[in-house]
């Protein structure tokens, strides 16, 4: 009978220590955005037990014994937000020189250690959330990176990591045929020959902890005469469509780096779930995509950023691509295309803003608002994390962000965000 009260003492001491041990953290907010009715609550407190959110209450309404209380009453707050396409290992590589120094001349150890930075200026940005799209060439770091990230050893966002991404011999930098070939150098990704190759780069990918799968679609891109834009389909039929498969088998998803119809409508037959860059769809493309309900990271700044300095080199693909971007963009609001945040930071310097493609966005047409949603509830949905990410409300991650001002009214007001809180836990504060 001892024996039994003893083990009753120990589960009720330790069921006691338990919600001793659960911090309960009141916000006040002097504005808070509600990003799926797109209201703004004037004085609200979010009740926080941990890293969750349990409600949302008027602060006359506030009652709730806390353990402590964060006043951003001068501030407007909004949900934490989500970059769908990052590059935590890459630093900028307007030039092919550029991209080669860093697969050349860095280590992965080294690669990691700058990645880390990356991640944490992401967090520090306001993006709570990142899809990294690839290594370029660091094999599997960025799981390492999420892993560090995820056992507290580093700051960061939550990460969802693609590992190396996929494209056919001969379609990728670095390449045999402008570098010695006798040397065995590395790789931007993983190459592959046939649909058995194929299946295989998918299979090691996931098994080494991939959370989605990429693959580069086309290449080669160029303009008509007509305006519209072509370019070479890097795989045939039947390797593309045994990704989709194999991806879709392991109950994941692929991200598809296609410019033009070439790349877009092959990828889409294969299954792909989002669109990167798109920077030459047509109409028919974005039907499609929109019928679908596949969605678009345009990331629209990078191409502005590299445009010129790849025209100096003797490209002008990346100008053409930006002179035809406002068209392509209301092309794709008119389908109805579903439009997620997406960067591609990496591609250029992580000291540069990450929130700058808001401004496009809302100079292209959306509202600042809808500007908003493709890098909250949109991205969301994109990852398959509705309600957990990209939302203030019970149940969701406490991921939360705060500026001074109104981003309703002026959008670049998101690129200087003042105050992060990612999982419960204030990472930045001014």
């Amino acid at each position: 009978m001892l024996k039994k009260y003893t083990i009753l003492s120990a589960t009720l001491l330790l069921m006691f220590s338990f919600a001793r041990s659960q911090k309960i953290t009141a916000i006040k907010c002097g504005k808070l955005l509600d990003v799926k009715l797109g209201t703004v609550g004037n004085n609200q407190v979010i009740i926080i037990k941990d890293n969750i959110i349990q409600k949302i209450v008027p602060k006359v309404e506030f009652q709730e014994k806390v353990d402590s209380t964060i006043d951003l009453s001068g501030y407007f707050v909004l949900p934490g937000l989500i970059d769908c396409h990052t590059h935590v290992l890459l630093q900028g590589d307007i030039t092919s020189d550029d991209y080669a120094e860093q697969l050349l001349k860095e280590s992965i150890p080294y690669r990691t250690l700058r990645a880390a930075r990356s991640a944490n200026i992401a967090l520090h940005n306001g993006f709570t959330t990142i899809r990294d799209l690839e290594t370029e060439g660091a094999m599997y770091a960025d799981v390492d990176l999420k892993k560090a990230i995820n056992n507290g050893v580093i700051p960061g966002p939550h990460m969802f990591v693609a590992t190396r991404a996929i494209n056919t011999v001969g379609h990728y930098p670095i390449s045999p045929k402008e570098y010695n070939w006798e040397l065995d150098l590395p790789k931007g990704i993983q190459e592959i020959n046939g649909a058995d190759d194929a299946r295989k780069a998918v299979r090691e990918q996931l098994a080494h902890g991939a959370d989605w799968i990429k693959i580069y679609a086309d290449r080669g891109y160029y303009r008509l005469p007509d305006g519209s834009f072509r370019s070479l389909p890097n795989f045939t039929e039947e390797e593309i469509e045994a990704i989709g498969d194999e991806t879709r088998k392991s109950r994941k998803n692929f991200a598809a780096h296609a410019m033009t119809r070439d790349g877009i409508l092959a990828a889409i037959a294969a299954g792909a779930r989002s669109i990167e860059h798109g920077s030459g769809m047509d109409e028919e493309c974005a039907n499609t995509m929109a019928q679908k309900g596949v969605f678009w990271c345009p990331t629209i700044f990078v191409n502005d950023y590299v445009a010129d300095g790849r025209a100096k080199e003797g490209s002008f693909i990346n100008q053409q691509f930006r002179q035809a971007a406002p068209a392509i963009f209301k092309t794709a609001m008119k389908a109805g295309v579903k439009i997620a945040y997406g960067t591609d930071i990496g591609g250029y310097e992580w000291n540069l803003p990450e929130a700058k493609d808001f401004e496009f966005m809302v100079q292209y047409g959306l509202s600042p608002l809808q500007a908003i949603q493709t890098a909250t509830t949109t991205a969301a949905d994109l990852l398959q994390q509705d309600g957990k990410i990209g939302v203030i409300a019970p149940g969701a991650f406490a991921d939360i962000i705060a500026v001074k001002g109104n981003p309703l009214n002026n959008i670049q007001l998101l690129q200087q965000v003042q105050w992060v809180m990612k999982d419960g836990k204030v990472w930045k504060s001014q």
